[in-house]
């Protein structure tokens, strides 16, 4: 579900911009360096406009009066003016390119150790954490919400800065060489601000509405793209395409209005820029022709040159007048995105090594469920009533000792994947404890206890890279040779070797060239490198595989559960019968257990559940 962005609703929060600054403060000799270098390209920046008037009223107005006709002493002048014209020009050049160049790099860097930061923390949040938040959600806080703090660090704080600076530049050098004539120019910002400010606000409002359309527009791609092969089969190419062209004329609305509201701020502020430059000549115009339009006695204080230098800066003080008000909306932006993303670093880490925690080297691989009970609804507390639907598991007690393969069975619901993900400590439970070879898994250092565990699931997740890579997760300590021995054990050596690239060859996303079949093998094949001391296999891993592959699989399985303990869950009971124990479950409770000859013979719920199996069997038949 979309929902409206209110990355520009949110005002300036002190305590966020200091949070944000604690970023910059590894680099503070860089954020010092590019706000000196920016405030003396700023204070440069009137200078060209000064020399060009005084070459005016020195050089050239001098000589059309015949007041001095030495043409080789006013070239002479002319030309020390515009050496330092050039050198100011080539100085300002110089500090505009190393002041960006640092801001940049300083903007950069935050930007790296944010995103760094926030990566590092998802990877500590546990699974409940991304049950609740969809991707989405979070692949937009590393990138556009990092990226809005990057702006406000290198567009908005230190542009701040410098355009405040620039201003009371500005005005501070048309006040000192001509302060009637400097409020004449001024005469236009009160209504500039009006202006800016209510332009600002429709913009503000439009670019909302846009950022809005364009996650819908984003949205809808997403999922036709994801979902093509359903789109085909039933036929909603057209469907798809008029919903989708719905949602992309909403967008062009949206964008329409955008350049309507822009190409109607910049004219704006350009007819007050030459309403006051008009100002400024007419008014200055009266002075030097001696009226007394502005006032008295002022007659010989403005010359042409000056005159000429007045119009020059009322030109260039509109433009750091129009950067704050771009700089305000970063600033809303900012702080939205700040919050967001210190709302995720902020983020409890409920699943925690305590001090102390315990590493270990081998497990003998004895697990026990002492009464526990668990639920994923984190509102669930410990004096929870037991009555409570959201309960997963209830009282659950099971002992499996170091060496015994042990399947789980029962229906969808009955917590059998709850069982394996609470050894993992991927969740805590509410009451009781798991242990470990006796230890409650809450006293180990949580890499050490997984380090051990190899897992198979049903839902294969390969990442971009080659095969090897994928099956040695990027472990350079993993010899080659254990990579082949575990992949001929699966079966899959072959399949590998008649790729044009063997091991090396490279794995699209998510594996889309790979069978299903041949994904599952992949990932018994990366569990079996690993050489866990705990094996558990979740979801029926088996389920999706053609008759031979399966029977490979299976054989593969009795040989790496040898002396390993094995936790599988499976819905083909079938693929079971093997086990030291078959451990029954409903309703979060174990209701049977027994090897799969003393279940049967007991004709309770696992002798119909496999009756049921077998009748569906010859039914398909």
């Amino acid at each position: 579900m979309t929902q409206p962005d209110d990355a520009l609703n949110k005002g300036f929060d002190l305590d966020l911009t200091k949070r944000i600054l604690r970023y910059v403060r590894p680099y503070m000799k860089l954020a010092v360096g590019g706000v000196l270098l920016a405030l003396f390209t700023a204070a440069l920046q009137p200078v060209p406009a000064f020399l060009q008037g005084y070459a005016i009223d020195n050089a050239l107005t001098p000589f059309v009066n015949g007041e001095n006709t030495d043409a080789a002493a006013l070239t002479r002048l002319l030309g020390l003016i515009v050496i330092g014209y050039v050198l100011v020009q080539a100085t300002e050049f110089g500090l505009t390119y190393a002041s960006t160049l640092t801001i940049g790099y300083l903007g950069q860097n935050v930007l790296r150790d944010i995103r760094a930061n926030v990566f590092t923390k998802l990877q500590r949040l546990p699974l409940a954490y991304f049950d609740a938040n969809p991707v989405g959600r979070l692949i937009t806080r590393v990138t556009s919400d990092v990226d809005a703090i990057n702006q406000f660090i290198t567009g908005g704080l230190i542009s701040m800065i410098t355009s405040t600076f620039l201003i009371i530049v500005y005005m501070g050098v048309m006040l000192s060489i001509n302060w009637k004539l400097a409020l004449i120019a001024f005469t236009v910002l009160p209504v500039l601000f009006v202006v800016t400010n209510f332009f600002r606000q429709k913009m503000r409002e439009t670019f909302r509405e846009n950022r809005l359309q364009q996650a819908i527009v984003n949205t809808k791609l997403n999922e036709n793209i994801t979902g093509m092969q359903t789109v085909q089969l039933f036929g909603r190419q057209r469907r798809s395409a008029l919903d989708f062209d719905h949602s992309n004329r909403a967008l062009l609305t949206a964008n329409s209005n955008g350049v309507k509201w822009f190409s109607l701020f910049m004219p704006a502020v350009a007819v007050l820029g030459q309403v006051s430059i008009a100002l400024v000549l007419y008014f200055g115009a009266r002075l030097i022709l001696g009226e007394n339009a502005v006032g008295t006695g002022v007659g010989a204080a403005l010359t042409v040159g000056t005159l000429y230098a007045f119009v020059q800066w009322t030109t260039q003080l509109f433009q750091p007048i129009q950067d704050l008000a771009d700089v305000f909306n970063n600033l809303q932006a900012a702080m939205a995105s700040s919050e967001r993303i210190f709302g995720v670093l902020d983020t409890h880490e409920d699943i925690q090594d305590k001090e102390g925690a315990r590493e270990i080297q081998h497990f003998e691989g004895r697990v026990d469920f002492d009464g526990v009970w668990f639920a994923y609804d984190g509102a669930v507390t410990a004096d929870a009533s037991d009555t409570d639907d959201r309960w997963i598991l209830r009282d659950f007690d099971l002992h499996i000792q170091p060496g015994e393969s042990v399947a789980l069975v029962g229906a969808t619901g009955a917590g059998k994947t709850s069982v394996t993900a609470l050894v993992s400590r991927f969740y805590d439970v509410q009451r009781g404890a798991v242990k470990v070879d006796g230890v409650d898994v809450r006293d180990y250092d949580q890499h050490s206890l997984r380090k051990h565990i190899g897992l198979v699931l049903q839902d294969v997740f390969l990442f971009a890279g080659t095969i090897e890579s994928n099956l040695t997760l990027n472990n350079p300590n993993i010899p080659h040779e254990r990579v082949v021995e575990a992949c001929k054990y699966v079966g899959v050596h072959e399949y590998i070797l008649g790729l044009e690239q063997g091991y090396q060859t490279e794995v699209r996303e998510r594996g889309a060239t790979l069978s299903t079949g041949q994904k599952q093998l992949l990932a018994f094949a990366r569990a079996l490198i690993q050489n866990p001391d705990i094996l558990l296999v979740l979801d029926e891993a088996t389920a999706n595989v053609d008759t031979e592959t399966e029977l490979r699989i299976q054989d593969a399985l009795k040989k790496v559960m040898e002396g390993r303990t094995s936790i599988i869950i499976a819905h083909r009971l079938s693929t079971i019968e093997h086990c030291d124990r078959i451990i029954v479950m409903r309703k979060g409770r174990i209701v049977e257990q027994g090897t799969h000859a003393e279940l049967l013979a007991r004709g309770g719920y696992y002798a119909k559940l496999n009756q049921l199996q077998y009748a569906q069997g010859d039914a398909a038949d």
